[in-house]
């Protein structure tokens, strides 16, 4: 099982509530597969449709301390030993759950990190995930299945994780 943590970073945009509820709706069906436990959501700011969003899906509502990672904040929360990092409006498309599931059910103990695909990352993004493949991972961004503790240890992974890329994949909604 793992928790999943949704990061809101501007919670007042127009379209920042409604894309926060994509991403909750279709973590549903992971509730219901038996693979997400809990729900978390780190907000930048305070906000109280975030709030009355948390309390209606039986989320957590955390917000993210000034310059800190926001799933880092969303891991002292989480009660499972991998959290799924999402940001607001990302939506795991089919397959993710079975996908997830045989991760974590195979995942050995020094694997730490798994990446979902996110086709549509512009140019900047996919470079800089092809650098990553090389020289390892530096800090957990959204889209990305990393160990509870690993995000306790710090924003930064020191040395560099070693990333294990998924065949699932997010999209934007």
């Amino acid at each position: 099982m793992l928790s999943a943590v949704t990061y809101i970073a501007r919670p007042a945009e127009p379209d920042a509530i409604d894309q926060l509820a994509d991403t909750l709706g279709t973590l549903v069906a992971g509730v219901a597969a038996g693979l997400v436990s809990d729900a978390v959501i780190v907000a930048g700011a305070e906000n109280a449709a975030v709030a009355t969003v948390a309390e209606a899906t039986g989320a957590t509502l955390v917000l993210r301390p000034r310059g800190g990672s926001p799933w880092m904040a969303g891991a002292r929360i989480a009660r499972r030993d991998w959290v799924l990092c999402l940001a607001a409006g990302d939506v795991p498309a089919e397959g993710w759950i079975r996908t997830l599931d045989r991760f974590i059910g195979t995942a050995r103990p020094e694997t730490a990190l798994a990446r979902l695909r996110r086709p549509h990352g512009g140019l900047p993004a996919r470079l800089a995930v092809r650098g990553e493949g090389v020289i390892g991972v530096a800090r957990a961004r959204a889209g990305d299945l990393v160990r509870r503790e690993t995000l306790l240890a710090g924003p930064v992974f020191s040395p560099r994780l070693k990333v294990r890329r998924l065949i699932a994949r997010i999209d934007r909604a």
